[in-house]
Order: C-alpha cells, then structure tokens, then sequence
C-alpha cells in the first residue's frame, strides 16, 4: 500500500462510541472505597519524575488548542433554481489543530494549514480559557501562520535551537489529536525519538508547502496535532509538528516537523512585514523527464540556466556548473538546494561552491527577492493584484508566455470562486492580447457590465479559461 503524506488539523466531525457496563460487581480485582480507607498520597516519588516529565511541565502550559470555522458559498440545486427556488447558500465546517505561545503578548506559532480559509479562529488554553484569534500572516511555502489573541502575560514555550539535534535523542509531541473529543482542552503527550534530521519529502501532500530539511521522529503524530511543538528532553521547542507518512490515516512513527530555527525566523518576518521575503539568485537546475524519486535523488543540482541580471550572473555562476556547498551546506541534489533555499535571507551575501570541469569554484551570492516582489503592482477590481510579466519571472517559473500579467496576489472569493490563483498568467482578455499588468486592467475595465468575459491563463505551462461575467 503506498505512503500518504498527511497534514494534521482535524476538519471532519467523528461519532464516538460509548460503551455501558451494567451489572453487579465481579471479582475482577476491581475494588470500592469506603468511608474508613486512609486517603490516597498524593506525594509522586522522585524516581516517577524523569527529563519527559520535566520537559512536558515547561511547555504543555503554553500549548493551545486552535478553532476554526470555514463558511463557503454553495451553488443552489439547478432543479430548485428551476422551479423558482433561491440562489446560492453558505456551508460551515468546523476543524481543529494545534499551536503554542511564543510571546506573553498573545502570539501563537501553528501551521498554514490549519488555518486556511478560516472565517474565523478561536483560541482555547490549556484551562479551557477562549479568545478569538486574529491571522498575524501565514506561508504556506513553508507551512507556517502566526496568530494573535487578545491577552497578556501568557505562559510561553522556550523555543530551543534545531541545528544541533542528536539523531537518537529524546523527542517529545505535544498537541491536541482528536481535539475535544477527548474530553477536555488538556494537551497529550507522546514521545519518541529523533530519528533523523535534514529529511526532504519527496512524495507532496497537497498543498503548496515545502517539505524540505524536516526533522523525522517516531513519536506519535494523529490528527489534530499539526502546529504543535517538537519538544527536547531539555524542555526547549526544537520543532513544529507538521505532517505523517501513513497507509491509514494514523501514526505508524514517521512523523515530521518544521524546524523550530526556520519557523522563529518566519514568525519574525510575518510579525515585522507581514509576509516572507523568498530568496532568490536567479538559477533554474536541470529536471530528468522522470517521476522516479530515485532519478532526482542521484542527480546533482546541476545549472540548467541563469537569469540575465540576476545575482547569479553577478556572481559569475554559468549553465552547467554543479552546487555543491551553501555556506557549511552540503548540495547533493536539487532537494537540497531547495532546502538550502529556505534557510537564507534576502539581502545576505552568502558563500557557494559550484564544481566546474576543472574543479570547485568559491563564489559569493547577493540572495535577492523574487523578481515579481519588487515589481510595481497593477490593482484590479480590488480583488486581483498583477504585475507585468518579465523575462526574470518567465525563467525563475518556467513560464511559456513571453508576454502577460503574473497574478501576484488574489482574494479568496477570487480563488474558490473563478479558480484563479497567485503565480496564473493573464495571456488575453476575450479578444485582446495582454502584454503587460496595466493592459490587463484596462481590459477587464472595459469589458466590465459588457457581458461574458473570458480570460486566457497560463499554468503550470498549459493554457486554460476562465469564463466570468462583471456586473
């Protein structure tokens, strides 16, 4: 049976069995108290008190228990239409994850994809306290999202440092599996092992994050846990529980979390800019024609091209060369680089080795933004954020059109509704060819109240329309 990736926030309502035991008293060992039995001690011996036990005693009071609630607007019945009956209704579903305080003003860490499309999130603490939750940002790249409740003097989480795990030490799970069908708002505990670091998942989920460079442990991760802390035997967060391979839903001890050193530092740009700085040099790697994990694992991260005027031209770095190191970064494939990638910062000068005919080169890369961040942004329709497409996006993408408007940033009525996401290009406008943001503007403009529109995109290098009215 093949491995699924699972991402863990719990959206589905489950029915629980109760079983009623009814009778009268057996001899099974089970006795009554009675009035005259000394009461129990309540003293725990030290030899009870272990580095778990400690660890779980620092965290569990600053993990919290995440609430969501997603409204989407359902299409009416056509027969119902037919026959004089209303439009189209909302749903709601409820789901629930996991996420832990990092600051006593009231910001949580959790995954992006726990919140996702939420309406509305709620809090609940470790004594059953709620607050309503604000999204501070969220990057789904990198499966992360950043809350805010409104309280103070929150107990917090001592977030630890992930570059220098033992495989093979103690690693402890904290979250929320199942959610209240438990019983109460009081976090589980699992533990296990690291079991190993720097893992890339090969196999995606769905979604668009990036599992790179994740810590693996076999401690036991089940739904509702995601968003909540990897924990060290030192008691300080090294992680954030993100996913599970499993054949069945449940845990089979592959787990993986985030780690805790790439999430501080999103959380930090989320908090400060409200969004992640992607860093980019400006190198597309060659792609085997194969879905063979194996065939990417073996390949180096060879250099298929360079973008003109990108900091990896600056930095003399030519096709057909082959990275190796980033910074004390091994580069054994392009997975790697990819974690590489997700480690480094716009605006650092950062060292890399690449290994040419004659040998290793040292170079030094300028990690600049992503060419469509700092392009000038075109807004339509207060909905749709573009920018013109330019040769620096059409490599970084592998993008067919020479000419469009990129889709920088859509609302989610946007999404669900017209399907149309960040990363799309804009080709045509019915008729009229788009050759640039403002072009694209002016022609829904235009076309606006005039009847059927119909808007050519490019994805994933096919063509496709979408075919809308703007009354």
């Amino acid at each position: 049976m093949a491995l699924q990736l699972m991402r863990y926030s719990c959206s589905v309502l489950l029915a629980a069995g109760v079983a009623a035991c009814t009778g009268s008293p057996s001899n099974s060992g089970a006795q009554v108290a009675r009035a005259s039995d000394p009461p129990r001690s309540t003293t725990v011996a030290a030899s009870r008190r272990t580095a778990i036990t400690d660890a779980v005693a620092k965290v569990a009071p600053a993990v919290v228990t995440v609430q969501t609630e997603v409204v989407q607007r359902v299409q009416a019945d056509p027969f119902e239409a037919f026959f004089g009956g209303g439009g189209s209704s909302t749903r709601s579903s409820a789901g629930h994850g996991t996420g832990f305080i990092i600051r006593p003003d009231g910001i949580i860490v959790t995954n992006a994809h726990v919140v996702a499309g939420a309406t509305t999130i709620t809090v609940m603490l470790r004594d059953g306290t709620t607050y309503p939750a604000k999204q501070i940002g969220t990057d789904e790249t990198n499966d992360l999202a950043v809350l805010q409740v409104a309280a103070k003097n929150l107990p917090v989480a001592p977030l630890g440092d992930s570059d220098n795990l033992l495989v093979g030490e103690w690693a402890i799970a904290i979250g929320n599996p199942y959610g209240f069908m438990l019983g109460n708002s009081e976090p589980s505990v699992t533990a296990g092992v690291i079991s190993g670091v720097g893992r890339n998942l090969v196999a995606r989920g769905e979604g668009t994050s990036a599992y790179f460079d994740m810590i693996q442990t076999d401690a036991s991760i089940n739904p509702g846990n995601s968003g909540g802390p990897l924990v060290s035997a030192d008691g300080e967060v090294v992680g954030v529980n993100s996913s599970i391979y499993s054949t069945s839903g449940g845990s089979i001890g592959l787990g993986f979390a985030i780690p805790i050193n790439r999430a501080r530092r999103v959380a930090d740009d989320l908090i400060t800019h409200g969004r992640v700085r992607r860093p980019w040099i400006g190198v597309r790697l060659d792609q085997p024609r194969t879905e063979n994990p194996r065939d990417y694992i073996a390949r180096g991260a060879q250099v298929a091209a360079v973008t003109p005027g990108s900091p990896a031209e600056r930095a003399g770095i030519r096709a057909g060369d082959v990275l190796v190191r980033v910074k004390a970064r091994a580069i054994r494939n392009r997975f790697d680089w990819d974690a590489a990638l997700l480690d480094l910062r716009v605006g650092d000068q950062v060292p890399l080795v690449v290994h040419r005919t004659l040998g290793d080169v040292p170079v030094t890369v300028g990690i600049a933004d992503l060419p469509e961040v700092s392009a000038r942004k075109v807004q339509v329709l207060r909905e749709l954020e573009l920018v013109t497409l330019t040769p620096a996006m059409r490599a970084e993408r592998g993008i067919r059109s020479e000419k469009g408007a990129l889709v920088y940033r859509a609302s989610d009525r946007i999404t669900q509704e017209l399907q149309i996401q960040p990363g799309d290009v804009i080709v045509a406008v019915n008729r009229s060819i788009i050759a640039s943001a403002d072009d694209a503007s002016r022609a829904l403009d235009y076309y606006a109240g005039r009847g059927p529109i119909r808007l050519i995109c490019e994805r994933e290098g096919q063509t496709f329309p979408i075919d809308f009215v703007i009354r």
